[in-house]
């Protein structure tokens, strides 16, 4: 067993018992100063930053590493400030800890409340983004949880002065321990940390597919996230043709890398032989390749390359998307449901029963009705910021914000009753009256 990680996780689970104490005023205090430190350190984040890229260009230059990584990795004074934005944006939001789900009074002076709580310790391991790390350690510290960190080794430099620099801000005030925030290098220190159940609660992977397949065999500890994004676009026979055509063009070219673009669309029968062609010339325009089913082959001819068998599961990740012809709203939800990720799915209709009909079906964490896939994303559902998406259905699901980083106790307050009272022949009955409070 590696000794730092140990060390590390040991000291991060003291940290959390801390954490989860604090008031609202103290967190959102250490959240403004976090952002203020990060504004006032641009110079010393741009000089250790450079040196992350100079490596990145490198590896870029050899075909080992994509142009969307390397353009994620760098920071400017933009970059730099919208940073600090999601710090901000993340103190605004309402403490999700100590929030009452449920009240119920089992009996006179017995009440029973279901209550919101920190996790304890959140393993994350992310990308080559510095923003994810900002991002993580905002929502961490809101919610009460301590975070250990491992980032993409592409920005090793710039993510451990991210760490320091968010650190000193956060121990300003004595009653927040250093620990709350952990830096975790290496991938031999990854593998020793998913080892620690006792200390970790929960592990967040943000990453590639392969990344979470290897998180989730080699752990015990309760992981969240999603292995693919295959998204799809249903554009069914009562859709508005131009609304398609700009809803999937906005879906597939505004940011083909991410997860929550649409790799695969599904048009139906009826539709098909006008819409297509049009379809096909506005993806070609912005550069997509395209590959479908035999009869979407057929009526766009050499315009589209065929699918195989194997394909329809794929998350391409780039300017490819299939295109397969369907015959009506139940076969386009039985396609979504064998071959799609739980993701994000979408329908094109100007029919509201067919609409709704698929919003009930579609078994995925998003299921929209016009509208583009990428919308699926934790900032623009105004969560402030987002730890990643979870296709799982426990304990979160859709994009995670702050109340996907809370569980919950029971909290029972009596005066002195016991279990023996309410047995036997002379018992007392419990009255069970309560209440359900919003919890948004």
């Amino acid at each position: 067993m590696n000794s730092d990680v140990l060390r590390d996780a040991v000291a991060a689970k003291a940290a959390a018992g801390l954490l989860s104490s604090l008031d609202s005023r103290t967190k959102d205090d250490a959240l403004e100063r976090m952002a203020s430190a990060l504004e006032g350190a641009t110079d010393r984040l741009y000089a250790t930053n450079q040196k992350d890229v100079d490596a990145a260009r490198a590896l870029l230059s050899a075909g080992r590493l994509k142009e969307s990584a390397y353009a994620r990795l760098s920071l400017n004074s933009e970059t730099i400030r919208q940073m600090a934005r999601s710090i901000r944006a993340v103190r605004t939001l309402g403490d999700p800890v100590g929030r009452v789900l449920l009240r119920t009074e089992l009996d006179d002076n017995l009440e029973l409340k279901k209550v919101t709580c920190p996790f304890g310790v959140l393993a994350a391991i992310v990308e080559a983004r510095p923003d994810a790390v900002v991002q993580l350690a905002a929502l961490a510290l809101k919610s009460g949880n301590a975070l250990m960190i491992k980032a993409g080794a592409e920005i090793s430099h710039t993510s451990g002065v991210i760490v320091r620099i968010l650190q000193d801000a956060l121990t300003r005030d004595e009653t927040i321990p250093r620990e709350a925030l952990t830096n975790v290098c290496g991938r031999e220190a990854v593998m020793h940390l998913l080892k620690l159940a006792e200390f970790v609660d929960l592990v967040i992977p943000r990453g590639s597919a392969e990344l979470i397949r290897v998180v989730r065999e080699n752990t015990r500890i309760p992981v969240l996230g999603h292995a693919d994004g295959v998204c799809h676009i249903y554009v069914h026979s009562a859709a508005d043709i131009k609304m398609a055509i700009n809803v999937i063009l906005d879906s597939k070219t505004q940011a083909p890398s991410t997860c929550n673009a649409v790799e695969t669309v599904l048009v139906d029968r009826a539709l098909a032989g006008g819409f297509l062609p049009l379809l096909t010339h506005a993806l070609r325009e912005r550069g997509v390749q395209l590959r479908g089913c035999e009869t979407a082959v057929s009526i766009c001819g050499q315009d589209i390359g065929r699918v195989e068998a194997t394909e329809w599961h794929t998350e391409y990740g780039a300017l490819t998307l299939a295109i397969r012809v369907i015959d009506g709203c139940k076969e386009a939800v039985a396609h979504i449901n064998q071959f799609g990720s739980h993701h994000t799915d979408c329908i094109i209709t100007e029919d509201a029963v067919q609409a709704e009909r698929f919003s009930r079906a579609v078994d995925s964490a998003g299921v929209f009705q016009n509208v583009s896939t990428r919308f699926s994303d934790g900032y623009r559902y105004g969560l402030g910021a987002e730890v990643g998406i979870s296709t799982g259905k426990l304990h979160a699901r859709g994009p995670v914000g702050l109340d996907g980083l809370v569980t919950y106790k029971y909290i029972l307050s009596g005066s002195g009753q016991c279990v023996s009272q309410y047995i036997g022949q002379n018992a007392r009955r419990f009255k069970h009256e309560g209440q359900s409070l919003d919890y948004v």
